[in-house]
């Protein structure tokens, strides 16, 4: 067997380990607690400073691998703010959206453009037209088991999928696939050799984002990196690949926002929470596609690692 087959079984390994520890962990958890009164997350309880707040940990941890969901959580939940919920959580994601689309427009351009003078030339060898069809095939996996969790998952505010003690694990899980494609990796591919098929396997592992610590940009950089992607690469691509699937679910949580016909008091928040969260995305973006041409993952391992241990430390000791 080629030594690419051997890293292609072993991405999907670590996607299954990573799913099976996660998932294992939310059981143990649903299963040892005891019936209880669930803290209101309503979107009222959000005021405009908090709304800055969450605006900035939204924009700088939504493309750095160290999962947006789970510091959503966490740092309101330390602070004493509560969970602002998935539905704020998703809404203010679209100011990560804009920015990834302010950032990458040339980019994006070029591949629609590109796509569209591939099919009339039945090019379909072009980059163009490669990077087009992965990051919509890419895209299906997410949207799939997206709809599916929301299906067996209805109220997934108050289950043991958003529980502090599977934000650790996953985050904990996640460092040492990170590690592991950072050791195994031989970082040789460039973008222009990007295939369709990239886009599959990096929309298989981005459907692992769906638990919250997972983090979608941790586990695509980490797809990427046992593809043997150079690691300013795979960012590259993960951002385009993750602008389909967060403007997918920013836009269900806003119907259903306006659905429950939000006033104005929560409108305002909102509003700037997203702003706030697209002024630190940017940074966030240029920040990490720099760093990642000269320095390695290392240091959001060992981030992961000790935000993970440190969840897990309060939560033995009773501060969670």
């Amino acid at each position: 067997m080629s030594k690419l087959k051997h890293r292609r079984l072993a991405f999907l390994s670590a996607i299954v380990l990573g799913v099976s520890l996660t998932l294992a962990n939310s059981r143990v958890i649903l299963a040892q607690s005891s019936p209880q009164t669930h803290p209101e997350t309503l979107m009222s309880q959000i005021n405009v400073f908090q709304a800055i707040i969450l605006g900035i940990v939204q924009g700088l941890t939504e493309f750095l691998p160290i999962s947006s969901t789970a510091h959503l959580k966490a740092i309101p939940v330390l602070l004493g703010w509560g969970d602002p919920g998935v539905a704020f959580t998703a809404i203010i994601q679209l100011g990560s959206i804009a920015a990834v689309l302010w950032y990458f427009w040339a980019d994006l351009r070029q591949i629609t453009t590109g796509m569209f003078f591939a099919i009339q030339k039945s090019d379909y060898k072009c980059l163009e037209f490669r990077l087009g069809i992965g990051i919509l095939i890419g895209t299906l996996p997410i949207v799939f088991f997206g709809f599916l969790l929301k299906i067996l998952v209805p109220d997934l505010d108050h289950s043991s999928l958003r529980s502090m003690g599977t934000i650790a694990v996953a985050s904990i899980v996640m460092s040492l696939l990170l590690a592991l494609a950072e050791r195994v990796g031989q970082r040789k591919r460039k973008f222009e050799r990007l295939r369709w098929q990239d886009g599959l396997l990096m929309g298989l592992a981005q459907s692992l984002a769906l638990i919250p610590g997972v983090s979608r940009s941790g586990s695509t950089l980490t797809a990427g990196l046992f593809m043997n992607l150079e690691r300013a690469t795979a960012a590259r691509f993960s951002f385009l690949l993750g602008i389909p699937a967060i403007t997918l679910a920013g836009l269900v949580e806003l119907k259903d926002v306006f659905d429950e016909k939000v006033g104005q008091s929560e409108i305002v928040p909102l509003v700037v929470g997203v702003i706030s969260a697209a002024i630190f995305s940017y940074l966030a973006i240029a920040w990490l596609i720099r760093y990642l041409q000269k320095q390695s993952t290392w240091v959001f391992v060992w981030y992961r690692l000790a935000f993970g241990i440190a969840i897990l430390a309060a939560i033995a000791l009773g501060r969670l």
